[in-house]
């Protein structure tokens, strides 16, 4: 908003200077996620910046690491035969991207179904206690990851979920139904409940009401918290520590062991796209939150 011709020397400078401060607010948090791309490009085998690249040099620049997603841990990268069977099922940035596919899937579905019925019954006037059910709801997020895990390896190797795909699933969508409750639980704020006695009245029972009336006014909001629950399965490392096998490394644990075991630029340029991918997840994110302003006649700001 442009700043009035009557405002004062002092509301000016203020002016000015409040966006300076969002200016280097905003780069001190983007700077070390953008700095990660042009070195995934280094031809060297190196963290820093060359000469060469710092001269813009175009030999100082190869996608030999982004190659390297597909051909690490390969039978036989340079085969021409048979390429495509042995990259997908022995390539290990392959198998980590499966697997982080697969689980942030069906962890998802399930994070969003629970958190949605949650977020509905904590909209209820009559829902008792709702404070405290809420806490406890949200406590995933508020409790370290760590003891978390650790709680969760103790319960599921008692009941044979440990090391199996099933066992990181339903702890990666413990994970995410903080996720969608909070955001299904601030579209429901504006959403008129009047519509839901209006089609009570017309003779609907509630289930219909449900998916006739309200979840078609919600699901921006039921999609924006999906969203979120796929991206905190897509980064999550420390529970995959825990309850994971060898067989189910998921992109983060796999990067956590390169770091660890054998350091490589690849791991910048999975990091490169993961920071791709997040983009676009948080776009759609922001399409999704205006669409559902417009359905609750609001202006999107």
């Amino acid at each position: 908003m442009a700043l009035p011709i009557y405002a004062s020397t002092g509301e000016r400078i203020w002016y000015y200077t409040f966006r300076v401060i969002c200016a280097c607010i905003f780069i001190f948090l983007i700077t070390p996620i953008l700095i990660i791309i042009p070195l995934s490009f280094n031809v060297q085998p190196y963290f820093t910046f060359t000469e060469g690249m710092l001269k813009l040099d175009p030999e100082a620049y190869s996608l030999r690491w982004y190659a390297d997603i597909f051909r690490n841990g390969m039978a036989a990268p340079d085969a021409v035969e048979g390429w495509w069977a042995d990259m997908w099922q022995n390539a290990q940035w392959v198998r980590a991207m499966k697997n982080s596919f697969f689980i942030g899937f069906f962890a998802t579905l399930l994070a969003t179904g629970f958190g949605t019925l949650a977020a509905i019954g904590l909209s209820r006037s009559e829902m008792p206690y709702k404070g405290l059910i809420m806490s406890i709801l949200i406590s995933p997020m508020i409790v370290p990851l760590v003891i978390t895990a650790a709680g969760m390896f103790y319960f599921y190797s008692q009941v044979g979920l440990s090391q199996t795909k099933m066992g990181i699933i339903l702890a990666h969508a413990a994970l995410g139904t903080p996720f969608v409750i909070i955001t299904v639980t601030a579209t429901l704020v504006g959403f008129d409940k009047s519509l839901v006695r209006a089609s009570a009245s017309l003779g609907a029972n509630p289930v219909r009401t449900f998916w006739k009336v309200q979840m078609p006014l919600i699901l921006p909001g039921v999609i924006s918290g999906g969203l979120f629950a796929f991206i905190t399965s897509f980064d999550e490392v420390v529970a995959v520590l825990f309850l994971a096998s060898p067989e189910d490394r998921t992109i983060p644990r796999q990067m956590w062991s390169g770091i660890r075991e054998q350091i490589s630029p690849t791991i910048l340029a999975v990091a490169t796209i993961l920071v791709i991918i997040s983009i676009g997840l948080l776009t759609m994110v922001e399409l999704l939150r205006r669409r559902s302003e417009r359905l609750r006649g609001l202006t999107p700001g």
